[in-house]
């Protein structure tokens, strides 16, 4: 053996272990089931009732996603508002009145299926649907902003109607804003 072919096939095999590595890394990233799960929440701080953050203090975030309810469903295709998402919206629309320190940005999402443009489409009627809704119960307009993610921003990944059925969201996101 030449000592040309020597130091390719060290080469080689240095590359082949890189790319092994590299592959597993990359195929053990892709492993974690909760990608975007919390891409939603605030760092709240704190536990406790009462305590400013907590699940249990009604002028909270926490209060607002996880008793108000911080995400409304849509049928396949659709952007019209069922009576459960306008049950949850008038809630989020007290709420918001009662706490006017709070902006919130309303995400449209939709499933897989379809075009990434009609998607995005999609996303921006169904968060358009929910200001609207949210404005003709009394929220300003000015506390409320919208934006479309489309399908770029699933909460469950398959191809089930299960997952799909997660994805036709809109999610109202808090924000702390408004200056008296």
């Amino acid at each position: 053996m030449t000592e040309a072919m020597k130091t390719n096939g060290a080469k080689m095999t240095y590359l082949s272990k890189t790319l092994i590595l590299c592959a597993g890394l990359a195929l053990a990233a892709c492993t974690n089931p909760d990608r975007f799960e919390n891409q939603n929440t605030v760092d709240l701080g704190g536990s406790g009732a009462g305590l400013a953050g907590s699940a249990q203090d009604p002028t909270s975030p926490a209060y607002f996603q996880q008793t108000i309810g911080d995400r409304v469903l849509f049928a396949v295709d659709q952007s019209s508002l069922s009576d459960a998402a306008q049950a949850t919206l008038n809630g989020q629309a007290n709420w918001l009145g009662s706490n006017p320190d709070y902006t919130a940005v309303i995400e449209g999402h939709a499933d897989e299926q379809g075009t990434r443009e009609y998607n995005l489409a999609l996303g921006a009627r169904r968060a358009n649907a929910v200001q609207e809704y949210l404005v003709s119960r009394g929220v300003a307009p000015n506390r409320l902003k919208v934006v479309s993610y489309g399908k770029e921003r699933p909460i469950e990944i398959c191809s089930e109607e299960s997952c799909y059925t997660q994805n036709r969201r809109a999610v109202t996101v808090l924000a702390a804003g408004l200056s008296s």
